[in-house]
């Protein structure tokens, strides 16, 4: 049982449209699976704008976000509050990006008045790209992109750069209405489908950039993507199976709506933090930036990693551990995606049992899935 942030669990309709027999990528009947994804993919997206569909992982996504609107020396700024705020940093160097890294301890939010101070005082509109993630599931934290935004626009020259692998499916992320530039995802998460296919949508804002940017690319040139995508088609071969899944995945997410899928996660991340305050868990990251996707939890009675190896040995129930400096500080409990509150209550159910093996005198037998099944009943 995956309660981890990624890969998450794959419902059974989705595991059984990947099982059908693949068809050719370039016959009629796939240009006509093409054309519906494209559209329920805009859906999601809550656009207009092309939203394009690689072969690779969130990562894939995040890389062709840089190499396609950025040239080397270009000034951007990224916030790192974590693991993957820190990777998008790693991967503009990597390119010759000019990086002015932003950011904040490990379990705080990024700044938004760090942001608007550095984007006012570019008077010169030197800053080509402000570039954060979302939710930074490495520490369990919800980054306020609408407000980030708000001051990349009064900047008016600098695109916005998301990594939305985790929020997106999970929380609102309406791309249109905030005038988001570039938001790359990965399947593996709210899109609940295995890991392997990656998802940027493009602003027309980011077009024009693309058009100066001078970093080499190839396979993910996404002026390739964009000409395939117009033609319901795509520059290279395509997973088949896993689009097959994307498009059951997709069909389920229309049916809930944009509000339930929401509210879902929402109160999946409620149950889950009030659970943990029951059982006396010290939260890694306030409410007030709590992620749809995770919820970390840094033990003081027992030991992080002693907590995921008897829940998996006992009960085959898998957490994520920390990372980097926080391996062995923190568990963090997944709550994205196909997860639904029988997962929720049987993970905290499992979570008090294997406190109380562990020796936590503090836990009070039932307050942890009480706390959750108060919210959950709402």
């Amino acid at each position: 049982m995956l309660m981890i942030p990624g890969p998450t669990p794959v419902p059974e309709k989705v595991l059984l449209a990947m099982a059908k027999h693949p068809i050719g990528h370039r016959s009629g009947e796939f240009s006509k699976i093409i054309a519906e994804l494209t559209e329920n993919l805009k859906w999601l997206h809550q656009t207009q704008n092309d939203v394009l569909m690689l072969t690779a992982s969130g990562t894939g996504a995040m890389e062709a976000a840089i190499i396609n609107f950025l040239s080397p020396g270009d000034r951007v700024l990224v916030g790192n509050n974590g693991k993957f705020g820190e990777r998008w940093a790693k991967l503009a160097k990597a390119f010759g990006v000019a990086v002015e890294e932003i950011t904040s301890q490990w379990g705080q939010p990024l700044s938004v008045e760090d942001f608007r101070s550095k984007l006012q005082s570019d008077t010169e509109k030197t800053i080509k790209a402000v570039i954060i993630t979302h939710s930074e599931t490495s520490t369990g934290v919800l980054n306020d992109l609408e407000a980030i935004n708000k001051a990349v626009k009064e900047h008016g020259k600098a695109l916005i750069i998301v990594d939305a692998v985790t929020s997106l499916g999970a929380c609102n992320v309406p791309v249109d209405l905030w005038g988001l530039d570039v938001v790359a995802s990965g399947s593996q998460k709210g899109y609940m489908i295995p890991p392997g296919l990656g998802f940027v949508s493009v602003s027309s804002k980011a077009w024009q950039a693309y058009k100066n940017a001078k970093i080499p690319r190839f396979y993910l040139d996404l002026g390739k993507y964009k000409k395939a995508t117009d033609e319901n088609s795509s520059p290279f071969t395509p997973p088949i199976n896993l689009m097959y899944g994307l498009q059951a995945a997709l069909q389920m997410q229309k049916e809930e709506g944009l509000e339930a899928i929401f509210t879902r996660h929402q109160k999946a991340t409620t149950a889950t933090r009030e659970a943990m305050k029951a059982l006396c868990l010290p939260l890694f990251a306030s409410d007030d930036a709590a992620s749809p996707a995770i919820t970390a939890v840094a033990p003081t009675s027992v030991e992080a990693e002693k907590v995921r190896s008897l829940m998996k040995k006992r009960f085959d129930i898998v957490l994520a551990g920390g990372q980097d400096h926080l391996s062995g500080k923190i568990f963090r409990m997944g709550h994205l995606g196909f997860v639904c509150p029988r997962d929720i209550l049987a993970a905290i159910a499992a979570l008090e049992a294997t406190l109380i093996e562990l020796g936590d005198t503090t836990v009070s037998p039932g307050a942890g899935v009480a706390a959750a099944a108060r919210v959950l009943i709402q």
